[in-house]
């Protein structure tokens, strides 16, 4: 659970960036711990304050946030696996993010990967919107979210998790090919799209299962 605690650690720190963020773009406490519990989605969030803040309209900001989050449908189908069918699955849907997928996915047996996605899942449901309360009333003390320097602690965290994973050849090729789409589209996509574009390299994935069938 080492890795859990971590993820929501850094999860935490990177509240606060978004909650300094969401007040300099005028977004009032309320709305922003609001998107914090409900979307819970951190670069969906990132990417609405950083348009709202620009002068977009509030619907088109909410609109090409939600590109960001198609990636959760991949999500669903790696997650839909291990986890238990009935009611509980709505919220299991609610939880899905980066950080739960990839510490549950990295696990070995099927009841440690449900343990897992639900205690990260939970736990970030409780240190994203802290995180975010807390940066929202910092807002006034900080004016420049950026100098923190906190923009690379959850990546750096989900390479750390992710790592494991790669030992495999073809995995790393999968992983490097998508993080080079990723970085080649961000100077002239959206904030927060990248990764989106990155899932590109999934047809690989479905071409190495076929020849190990």
């Amino acid at each position: 659970m080492r890795g859990v605690l971590l993820v929501c650690a850094s999860v935490s720190i990177m509240g606060i960036s978004y909650g300094l963020a969401a007040h300099t773009a005028g977004i009032p406490l309320w709305a922003n711990l609001l998107l914090a519990v409900f979307v819970l989605a951190g670069s969906s969030e990132f990417l609405f304050v950083a348009a709202v803040g620009a002068g977009v309209p509030p619907i088109l900001a909410a609109l090409t946030s939600a590109l960001v989050n198609t990636r959760c449908f991949v999500f669903g189908f790696s997650i839909a696996s291990f986890l238990k069918q009935g009611r509980s699955l709505w919220m299991a849907g609610h939880l899905i993010n980066d950080e739960a997928v990839a510490l549950a996915l990295v696990e070995g047996k099927r009841d440690r990967k449900r343990l897992l996605y639900w205690v990260t899942g939970v736990g970030i449901l409780v240190s994203w919107p802290i995180g975010a309360a807390v940066g929202g009333m910092l807002g006034g003390v900080i004016p420049d979210p950026a100098a923190l320097g906190v923009d690379a602690v959850l990546p750096a965290v989900l390479i750390a998790i992710a790592y494991p994973a790669m030992k495999d050849r073809w995995t790393a090729g999968v992983v490097m090919a998508g993080a080079v789409l990723a970085v080649a589209a961000t100077p002239v996509v959206p904030v927060g799209v990248g990764p989106v574009v990155a899932l590109a390299a999934l047809p690989l994935v479905l071409l190495r299962k076929k020849e190990l069938t």
